[in-house]
């Protein structure tokens, strides 16, 4: 774990086999990472079946998805998952919550669908559900008083992350949750991150005084490459740099120098299957501006820079050329 109390997280992608996952988390637990996110998109295996097995094979860590979205599951479903994870894991359940990858969601017809309110409406939701109460839907879900018969053993003291990079949902974390994974691995990101986090806290203090952001945690989730073989590392980090590229807001690929066209067509090739030519489509600029790739040297510096802004770090897929190590290379490298 990072010095001064700083938090130190893993993503697993569940694009490999569920064992191969479990063996992942655990050595991320033994390697002193204090939080296990599993990436949560339809076509890779299911993100609650792998947190189950790993709630059974981890004693520490905290687990969570990263991210779930509200659109592929109703809010009171998805709010009854993450409290049987919560039972299972013992109390030790994290809600990472945001809109969903646009490349995937249209694929099932729901592209259009993403947006701020059905992820306010949906963690809003779940905590009332888990404080016993009842709720009826909003605008964005249907719902007639209901309920859950038991309650997670974090109550609605369940930590609810909201994942997302646009301005909206950094200051709506800000204001209302407990944590914001902000899709970021360049410093300057972060501390554009940062500033929309502020005004968030300073509504959620009234605006008046100073900003209280004691039990508020920024992580930089961060598409993390680590290998004694920088070169390696960096060809590792495509795959989800092309993904984070197709769903970054205009005003970034703008701030990075990165051509939108090229980013929209990438995105094309994602929705399409094509995943070797969005792959191969991801360019030196790209892979500078959305991933932490190279040498243990070289990621652990850009670490420190990221965290110049973050209170936290997410090393998020694809971790390396070779996974198993990377997660202990990764540790050894954060600041």
């Amino acid at each position: 774990m990072a010095d001064g109390g700083r938090r130190l997280a893993v993503e697993l992608a569940p694009e490999h086999p569920v064992e191969r996952l479990v063996g992942l988390g655990t050595r991320a637990e033994e390697a002193g990472y204090d939080t296990v996110f599993v990436a949560h998109h339809y076509n890779n295996r299911d993100a609650f079946a792998v947190l189950s097995r790993l709630a059974a094979a981890t004693e520490r860590v905290r687990l969570g998805p990263g991210v779930a979205n509200p659109l592929e599951s109703h809010p009171v479903t998805l709010a009854s998952r993450v409290a049987t994870l919560d039972e299972a894991s013992g109390g030790r359940a994290v809600f990472g919550i945001g809109p969903g990858d646009p490349s995937t969601l249209r694929n099932l017809g729901l592209a259009g669908e993403r947006g701020l309110r059905p992820v306010v409406e949906a963690f809003a939701a779940a905590r009332r559900l888990w404080a016993g109460e009842r709720v009826d839907g909003g605008a964005t879900f249907d719902a007639a008083s209901a309920g859950l018969n038991y309650r997670p053993p974090q109550g609605d003291d369940l930590p609810v992350y909201v994942g997302g990079e646009g301005p909206g949902m950094c200051r709506m974390a800000g204001e209302r949750a407990d944590g914001l994974l902000f899709n970021g691995s360049h410093p300057d990101d972060l501390a554009w991150a940062r500033e929309r986090v502020e005004e968030g806290l300073a509504e959620r203090s009234g605006g008046a005084g100073a900003v209280d952001r004691a039990g508020f945690d920024l992580a930089a989730y961060a598409a993390v490459s680590v290998a004694d073989d920088g070169d390696a590392a960096r060809e590792a980090a495509r795959p989800p740099v092309a993904f984070v590229a197709a769903g970054a807001a205009p005003p970034v690929l703008d701030r990075h120098g990165i051509d939108r066209a090229a980013a929209e067509r990438i995105g094309d090739a994602i929705s399409a299957g094509e995943f070797s030519a969005a792959f191969e489509a991801v360019t030196p600029a790209m892979l500078d501006a959305f991933a932490v790739a190279g040498t243990p040297d070289a990621v652990r510096e850009r670490m420190a820079a990221l965290l110049d802004h973050a209170d936290s770090l997410v090393v998020g897929s694809p971790l390396g050329p070779d996974p198993e190590s990377a997660v202990e290379l990764a540790a050894e490298a954060a600041p």
